[in-house]
């Protein structure tokens, strides 16, 4: 939404102080330079990518105007599910959390929670490591082993980040080349009236000015909200790592999240209070355990 209104801010400054000095709109509208940017970036992107990063960058794209998905309901939510699961391997012992990890979405507490279960990252990040866990690999490995995965995707976020940061820089470059072009039109018009002259001055300058207002204005912008977007989501399996590990070394469950809860970004932590009433049954969010339910884990 934010990206939204900030592209609108952008655009509206731009062309509110264009049309202030009595510019005209219509001199702006030139879609021969605008195919000549637009198509050779899309070009090079093309170029320089496989097919698999140029899905990630579309979906990075869609995911900027869509906003983080990790808020603090989100990790209240987490927080409550692992909660839940880390009781129950405190009861019955890890050995009973072997269905729940190897079919997450058949499980009695992961299945609450469906927005855990979308991101088949998140997903199997947790799950992989829990089920390792249950076959009895010491703390310390899983820990290193939770290091090499958010190491790798660290890497592979930030291709598609890279990627488009590139073609934000090759924008600047490719307005010139329009704007060559442009002055090349111009000169074989050159002996004919100088209104014409002019216009074609104008829609040559045109292009040196989108290159410019694209890459500073929206393409590098965007590139930078899908970096900050591939941070909340390092944040995120950051809090699952510290929750598993503190519980493997034999935390108990309400401080294994405790720890948790202190790794969570200040701008979306949760108070101790509102974890501690939502792991004992007294709130919830979109994942909540029915009132039964709670009051089992509460009990426990």
């Amino acid at each position: 939404m934010f990206a939204i209104v900030g592209i609108v801010v952008v655009f509206g400054a731009v062309i509110g102080g264009y049309l202030m000095e009595h510019g005209s709109i219509r001199v702006l509208l030139q879609p021969a330079e605008l195919l000549i940017i637009g198509g050779a970036a899309a070009g090079t992107v093309l170029i320089a990518n496989p097919l698999h990063i140029l899905k990630q960058i579309a979906g990075g794209v869609a995911g900027v105007f869509g906003g983080s998905k990790f808020t603090k309901q989100r990790y209240l939510d987490t927080l409550k599910m692992i909660y839940e699961l880390l009781n129950k391997a405190r009861r019955e012992g890890l050995i009973a959390l072997e269905n729940d990890v190897e079919t997450p979405d058949k499980s009695p507490i992961l299945s609450k929670y469906p927005q855990f279960l979308q991101n088949h990252h998140i997903r199997d990040y947790f799950c992989d490591t829990m089920r390792m866990a249950v076959t009895g690999v010491e703390a310390f490995d899983l820990d290193q082993l939770l290091d090499l995965d958010m190491e790798v995707h660290h890497h592979e976020a930030g291709q598609p980040i890279a990627s488009l940061s590139t073609t934000a820089d090759s924008l600047p470059g490719l307005g010139i080349v329009a704007a060559v072009l442009g002055v090349v039109i111009t000169m074989q018009a050159l002996g004919g009236p100088p209104e014409e002259i002019g216009q074609k001055v104008a829609a040559a300058l045109v292009g040196t000015f989108l290159g410019v207002l694209l890459c500073y204005g929206l393409v590098g912008p965007i590139a930078s909200n899908m970096a900050k977007i591939a941070d909340d989501e390092r944040a995120y399996l950051h809090v699952l790592r510290v929750v598993m590990i503190s519980f493997l070394k034999g935390t108990a469950p309400i401080m294994a999240v405790e720890f948790a809860r202190r790794a969570i970004p200040g701008h979306v932590r949760p108070s101790f209070q509102e974890v501690e009433t939502l792991c004992r049954g007294g709130g919830g969010g979109s994942g909540e355990a029915s009132p039964p339910e709670a009051a089992a884990a509460a009990s426990a």
